[in-house]
């Protein structure tokens, strides 16, 4: 197979017909054999029984309804699970994205040997100040963050080889990141194209002002991860021996200053007396508590491997 259009969506009932009969047209007029799967991530409204109605009369629409909603990271993470396509395409629902890129993307990863590529929606059809501006912001971040020179990190237009959705695991919110996670999983060539962006044309968008707050404090998360997540006890295990061999060499000195002063027949004052003693013990005590917290790190890190946070509740045309 060709493509696998990976598609996760919340209450998007309006577009649904819309957006697949797009994306029919562009794989048919390019002779594509293609999949498309929808994911509904808890839908309150009709979405489910639009993509049921599309699966009874399309083979190649496939759907995956979520007991609840979960996010969009567990909904793309349960397409790419699915997904057979050569070439894996993700797309929001909402048709602000535009399938007639789809040829280019799919060139761009056949022909041209790139990993991933991903979109970058360089004139946005967003609110400024609460879309455009914070998006500048974040993106600045993620890439001095991650090294990736991408524009757009959070546009939902991308394309991946298919091994780099099998081997990449998306989970919490982490979405936004999957080009860093790719880069930490050894997918090198990573690229973007500029795509056009639409504006909304049903509904509303499902995204307010905190997925920035939450996108930052998860481009903190991952930055941890990307190079202790395998291995904390380099983090814990380094700096906790560091803190508690510093609270153990002053501990000592004071011992040491306290008996030479009595084998000089000085007056010393009670060890318990000096400050500087306690001190040196809660460094040695955090200093433990960290190395700890590496170990523990160690021992629980690698059962998650693998691990769904998710439940499906239906499938269909698999």
């Amino acid at each position: 197979m060709d493509i696998s259009v990976v598609i996760p969506l919340l209450n998007e009932e309006e577009s649904l017909q819309e957006l697949y009969s797009w994306i029919a047209k562009v794989m048919q007029s390019n002779s594509y054999e293609y999949e498309v799967i929808f994911i509904d991530d808890g839908s309150t409204d009709t979405s489910w029984n639009a993509i049921e109605k599309l699966s009874s009369e399309f083979a190649q629409v496939k759907g995956i309804k979520f007991q609840k909603n979960y996010g969009k990271s567990q909904a793309l993470d349960a397409g790419f699970e699915m997904a057979q396509g050569n070439v894996v395409v993700t797309m929001d629902a909402d048709l602000q994205d535009n399938p007639d890129e789809i040829p280019e993307l799919y060139d761009l990863i056949i022909n041209q040997d790139y990993d991933l590529i991903s979109g970058w929606k360089k004139k946005r059809y967003d609110n400024v100040v609460t879309k455009n501006i914070p998006s500048k912001l974040f993106n600045a971040a993620a890439r001095r963050t991650s090294g990736l020179k991408l524009h757009d990190f959070n546009c939902g237009l991308k394309a991946y080889k298919n091994i780099v959705i099998k081997t990449v695991k998306v989970s919490g919110e982490m979405h936004r990141y999957i080009p860093v996670l790719a880069k930490n999983e050894g997918f090198t060539k990573i690229g973007e194209k500029v795509v056009q962006h639409q504006a909304r044309k049903y509904g509303v968008t499902k995204f307010g002002i905190d997925r920035f707050i939450n996108g930052f404090l998860d481009l903190i998360t991952i930055s941890f991860l990307s190079k202790f997540g395998k291995r904390p006890m380099h983090l814990f295990g380094l700096w906790g021996s560091l803190v508690f061999f510093v609270g153990f060499l002053s501990a000592s000195y004071i011992g040491i200053i306290k008996l030479y002063k009595l084998s000089q027949g000085m007056k010393a004052i009670l060890v318990t007396n000096n400050p500087w003693f306690y001190i040196s013990l809660i460094a040695m005590v955090i200093g433990t508590q960290l190395f700890l917290a590496g170990f523990i790190g160690e021992l629980l890190v690698r059962p998650k491997n693998g691990e769904k946070h998710y439940t499906i509740k239906e499938k269909l045309n698999f």
